[in-house]
């Protein structure tokens, strides 16, 4: 497919993460763009401000005519669309050119040197910390990322098209279609067993997506994972290995040694161990860019973070307020290690919004055991996102597998309150769902509280 000959972009799930980067991709590139999403978002009042058309109803009526065009009209759609989807279906049938996200982001990055970040835990962070330390250290590149990066409050960034970062998603094997000169493999806990059935046959989809890696290309792995490449980890002997790691003020502060050299006194300011290791080999990848690695060890010190990914909503007056997108249980785990590591002795309360069925019901005991650690629980109804309800698969049956008592089941109205009534000195909410929308409303009521 050559996009020189598309003029229109429609894409169908306009308003996910991912697809919004490429919907500003194709702005930016002078495409018209239009597209459908279920719920109106904040991500899809930004596309709307573009001047991107965004319709909310499944309806072929709905769409421009200048999108009727199948010779000029390129059709982008996400794997949570169902097939039964209306649009998706008349677009198939009519001879339109219709591909997955994952398909075009192959297209748009083959002829760039591409950096690619794979990983069941650490995506997003890792692609954005990779991003900031590119664009610190002057490489012109584009960044499609799956969140919004708070160095440049945006999901998408066009510093020119030499180098492309982008994120290696295994879910429906989509990182497949990726060709990457410089790859990294940041964990491969089960997931998405729904398509892969079982770990070892994701397990095989990740050792197929190594061999993906261009000849004369390189591939990280975190020390510990059975795929072979260059390590990285913490003190461990690692190819790519953080030592020294001390904490001062909420900082870390640590060596960086590299097969090269040794870079003293490094710092980095997002909490978690699991967001140290990200920077380490977002900084092993941006070396490959040919960038001076006391740049990028000085950027890694200035990465601000990513929307959702620990951040801190409150911090003031012996209260802290924190919100991550932690959605697995070893995504909890890490966000319960940072909050003991650098609010330790504190009263926290988390906040929980199961999502999707299948990864509850797959995951219901390691769930209740990472919720289990927290001081109290408060759990939401089940996000179903892409799903059908399962029979017996509920929160409630999830409520009833954590063993700490301090635990309840509440609606989103009731949130607000109960919270209140608890008083904890760090309070987390937690959620790949819609929790997200909820946030601020948590934060302006507990703004005025405190």
């Amino acid at each position: 497919m050559d996009l020189k000959q598309i003029h229109n972009v429609y894409f169908i799930g306009i308003g996910g993460i991912g697809m919004s980067a490429l919907a500003r991709y194709f702005v930016y590139i002078k495409k018209n763009v239009a597209g459908y999403d279920k719920t109106k978002t904040p991500l899809t009042e930004e596309l709307s401000e573009l001047g991107i058309h965004i319709h909310y109803s499944d309806d072929v009526k709905a769409i421009d005519g200048r999108f009727m065009d199948s010779r000029k009209t390129l059709v982008v759609y996400t794997p949570a669309v169902p097939d039964s989807h209306s649009e998706y279906q008349y677009f198939l049938q009519n001879g339109f050119t219709v591909k997955k996200r994952s398909e075009v982001l192959g297209i748009i990055t083959k002829d760039t040197f591409c950096f690619a970040v794979a990983g069941t835990h650490g995506k997003t962070t890792t692609s954005s910390i990779l991003a900031h330390l590119l664009n610190e250290s002057g490489t012109p590149f584009t960044a499609f990322l799956g969140g919004v990066s708070e160095d440049f409050n945006s999901n998408f960034l066009f510093k020119g098209s030499e180098y492309s970062v982008v994120e290696a998603d295994e879910y429906d094997r989509s990182f497949l279609r990726l060709f990457p000169d410089v790859a990294c493999i940041t964990s491969m806990d089960a997931d998405h067993l729904d398509i892969y059935g079982t770990n070892d046959e994701m397990v095989r989809s990740f050792e197929e997506f190594a061999d993906k890696t261009k000849p004369n290309g390189k591939l990280f792995v975190r020390k510990g994972l059975p795929i072979g490449g260059l390590t990285y980890g913490i003190e461990d002997g690692s190819d790519y290995c953080i030592e020294n790691l001390k904490i001062q003020h909420g900082t870390y502060i640590f060596d960086l040694k590299t097969p090269e050299t040794t870079l003293m006194g490094v710092k980095f300011n997002k909490p978690g161990e699991h967001n140290l290791l990200n920077g380490l080999v977002a900084f092993a990848m941006a070396i490959e860019s040919g960038s001076s690695p006391t740049i990028l060890a000085k950027g890694l010190e200035t990465f601000k973070g990513v929307q959702r990914r620990f951040s801190y909503k409150i911090k003031e007056g012996g209260f802290v307020f924190i919100d991550d997108y932690a959605h697995h249980p070893t995504e909890i785990n890490a966000v319960y290690q940072a909050i003991s590591e650098m609010h330790p002795n504190k009263k926290v309360l988390a906040v929980f919004q199961p999502h999707l069925f299948s990864r509850t019901r797959d995951f219901v005991d390691a769930f209740a055991e990472s919720l289990s650690k927290f001081d109290s629980i408060l759990l939401l109804d089940i996000y179903p996102a892409r799903e059908e309800p399962l029979a017996g698969v509920n929160s409630s049956w999830l409520l009833g597998k954590i063993t700490n008592p301090k635990k309840k089941l509440v609606s989103k109205e009731e949130l607000i309150t109960e919270i209140k009534s608890q008083s904890p000195d760090v309070l987390v909410t937690m959620g790949a769902g819609d929790i997200g929308l909820e946030v601020s409303k948590i934060k302006k009521e507990l703004e005025n509280a405190h």
